[in-house]
């Protein structure tokens, strides 16, 4: 008996989430396809020049936008952040350094902090 492979494959926002890209912005038909694992990894290795444009400029999704502020998704929540942020718009923010980014960046240190200690203890 032979077995035959199938090939796994994935939805749109799926493999979006996993190339840290904002769906919305991706060309159509990628948004309107589904994704094989072995397609995922040769964007990942070779992303085409789209792929790399969105990664440069944005829109960025949330959790990208978080990241590069420093900041969790519910802080960006907290100080009123919902949409997907342009490269050039997080920049700005960390130029103006709002007070709700200067206090979640120090709520996420904290964070950073305690898991350090609570992980150092276990060890």
């Amino acid at each position: 008996m032979t077995s035959h492979k199938t090939t796994q494959t994935m939805k749109a926002a799926t493999a979006a989430k996993k190339l840290g890209v904002y769906l919305e912005a991706t060309p159509a038909e990628f948004q309107e396809g589904v994704v094989s694992r072995d397609e995922l990894n040769a964007l990942q290795a070779e992303p085409p020049e789209w792929l790399r444009e969105l990664r440069r400029t944005g829109p960025h999704p949330r959790q990208v936008v978080a990241a590069k502020l420093g900041v969790s998704i519910g802080g960006l929540t907290r100080g009123g952040i919902t949409d997907p942020l342009t490269t050039e718009q997080i920049e700005a923010l960390k130029t103006e350094s709002p007070e709700w980014l200067v206090r979640e960046r120090a709520t996420q240190a904290e964070v950073r902090k305690e898991a350090a200690r609570v992980k150092e203890e276990k060890n």
